[in-house]
C-alpha cells in the first residue's frame, strides 16, 4: 500500500520535485517463465485525480483524451492537505469499469520526463 506522503517523498527524492514531468500509469505483469520477474505490459497517461474522503483514497485517473497531468499540478494540491489526509492510500483508476487499483511502486523515466505509477495486470 502506498500513501500520499510516500508519493510526495518519492517525487522529491527521485526527480527533485521537477514540475514538468508528466504522470503516467505503467502496467506490469508476472513473467510466465519466472514468477520473480515483472514485465512491462503497457502505459497510459494520468489525466486527473480526486480525493475520496469516505474511502480515504487519492485516486489518479487514466484519461487518454486529456492532457497528461504534470507533477507540478498534482503536488501543489497534495502539499496543502492536512496530516490525516497524507495517510490516504494512493490508487489508480484505469477505467470506469474497473475498481481503482493499488499501486505497487513508483519510478521515473528521465529521458521522457515521465513519473510512473506502477500497477499489476
Amino acid at each position: 500500500m502506498k500513501v500520499i506522503i510516500d508519493l510526495i517523498e518519492d517525487i522529491r527524492e527521485s526527480i527533485n520535485n521537477n514540475e514538468t514531468y508528466s504522470i503516467t500509469a505503467m502496467l506490469l505483469k508476472e513473467d510466465a517463465n519466472d514468477k520473480k520477474n515483472l514485465l512491462y505490459a503497457g502505459e497510459a497517461s494520468v489525466g486527473s485525480f480526486y480525493v475520496d474522503k469516505i474511502s480515504k483514497e487519492l485516486i489518479l485517473t487514466v484519461e487518454k483524451d486529456k492532457e497528461p497531468l504534470s507533477v507540478g499540478e498534482l503536488v501543489k494540491h497534495l502539499l496543502i492537505m492536512d496530516m490525516d489526509m497524507m495517510m490516504y492510500e494512493v490508487k489508480l483508476a484505469v477505467s470506469e469499469e474497473h475498481t481503482p487499483q493499488e499501486l505497487v511502486g513508483f519510478g521515473f523515466n528521465a529521458a521522457d520526463a515521465k513519473y510512473a505509477l506502477f500497477i499489476m495486470a
